[in-house]
C-alpha cells in the first residue's frame, strides 16, 4: 500500500507528459523534514514521483479529486490553519511520524506562486514543525528543496508562460488541469539543497530564512540552466523522465 502512491505519481507524470529532472540527492540522515517551494498542484504529483514521502498539507488537499486520495495514500498529515486549538494535535502527528523515518515535505510558503518568485517563508509553518521537533528530541535535519518548471515542449519557460504552468491564486483546478493536459511536454527540476541541522532550542526564525536563500538560489540555479544533474544510481531521488519507468 505505501508504494501504490509512488507508481500512480510515476503513472501520473507519464500521462500528463511532464519530465521530472532530480539534481542533488535527498539526505541519508533521519528524521528528515524537507521544506521546498510551492508552485502548483503539480508539485505532489512531482515530488510523489520521485521517491516515497508523505506532505504537510491544508486540509482541503484531502477533498480533491484523485490527487486527494493518493495524499491520504502517502499518510499526509492535514492541517486545518484556522483551527488552532488543534495545532498541538498536529504537531504530535508530526512528531510521531519523523520519530518513523518518514520522509515529511513542508511548503514553506503555505500557499503556491507564480513560479517567477519565491515567497516569503512563513516562520510559523516551520514554527508548529519546530514544535514537533523539540518532542522528538536530539537533532532533526532539514533539507531544502526548489521546485522549478522550466520548458514547454523543449522551450524555456519564460516569465510570460511560467504564470500558465504555475496554479495559484483563485484558479481553478480542473481548467488548469485540461491545460497542462492539451499542452503537456512540461520539463521540471526538482533540486535537494544541503541539509540543515535543526536541535532543539535552534532558532527557528533563522532555519526558515537559511531555508528559504537556499530554496531561492536552487530555483535562479535553475532557472538560469546551471544545475547539474544526479547520475544514475545516486540514491533514491533519480532522474526521472516522462518516457522512462523504472520497475519499482
Amino acid at each position: 500500500m505505501r508504494r501504490l502512491p509512488l507508481l500512480w505519481h510515476r503513472c501520473a507524470v507519464r500521462i500528463l507528459g511532464i519530465r521530472v529532472h532530480v539534481h542533488g540527492k535527498v539526505a541519508d540522515t533521519r528524521p528528515l523534514l524537507v521544506v521546498s517551494n510551492h508552485v502548483s498542484w503539480l508539485d505532489i504529483t512531482v515530488l510523489g514521483s520521485v521517491m516515497p514521502l508523505s506532505f504537510i498539507s491544508k486540509a482541503e488537499v484531502a477533498s480533491w479529486p484523485i490527487f486527494g486520495l493518493f495524499a491520504k495514500l502517502q499518510r499526509s498529515v492535514f492541517v486545518e490553519r484556522e483551527k488552532r486549538a488543534k495545532t498541538g494535535s498536529v504537531a504530535e502527528q508530526i512528531a510521531d511520524r519523523l520519530k518513523a523515518g518518514d520522509v515529511l515535505v513542508l511548503f514553506g510558503e503555505g500557499t503556491s506562486s507564480n513560479g517567477i518568485h519565491v515567497l516569503p517563508f512563513r516562520t510559523a509553518l516551520v514554527g508548529g514543525a519546530a514544535r514537533a521537533i523539540e518532542s522528538v528530541g536530539g537533532s532533526v535535519t532539514v533539507q531544502p528543496l526548489a521546485i522549478n518548471y522550466t520548458q514547454l515542449h523543449g522551450l524555456p519557460i519564460g516569465r510570460f508562460h511560467k504564470p500558465r504552468v504555475a496554479w495559484y491564486g483563485d484558479m481553478e483546478m480542473a481548467s488548469h488541469l485540461w491545460w497542462v493536459l492539451k499542452h503537456g511536454e512540461i520539463d521540471v527540476d526538482v533540486a535537494f539543497g544541503e541539509p540543515l541541522a535543526f536541535g532543539e532550542g535552534a532558532d527557528r526564525k533563522r532555519v526558515a530564512r537559511d531555508a528559504e536563500t537556499a530554496v531561492r538560489r536552487l530555483v535562479g540555479e535553475a532557472t538560469a540552466g546551471r544545475l547539474t544533474r544526479s547520475p544514475k544510481g545516486a540514491g533514491p531521488a533519480q532522474e526521472r523522465h516522462a518516457d522512462e519507468t523504472e520497475a519499482a
